[in-house]
């Protein structure tokens, strides 16, 4: 997911290089969506890997 976002991101900063202010905006979004995703993700399998570690012990 965050392969994703990167690649979004940097055809953002291409886009808007090149004058495609559309584009850039729009996968600007999408890159800030996936990250968003991929950090929700993240702290949820954190919280529960703190939760099966602290069962096992």
């Amino acid at each position: 997911m965050l392969k994703w976002a990167l690649i979004f991101f940097v055809i953002s900063l291409l886009a808007g290089f090149f004058g495609f202010s559309g584009v850039s905006a729009a996968t600007a979004t999408i890159a800030r969506v996936l990250f968003g995703i991929a950090l929700v993700i993240f702290l949820i399998f954190l919280i529960l890997a703190l939760m099966a570690g602290n069962a096992v012990l």
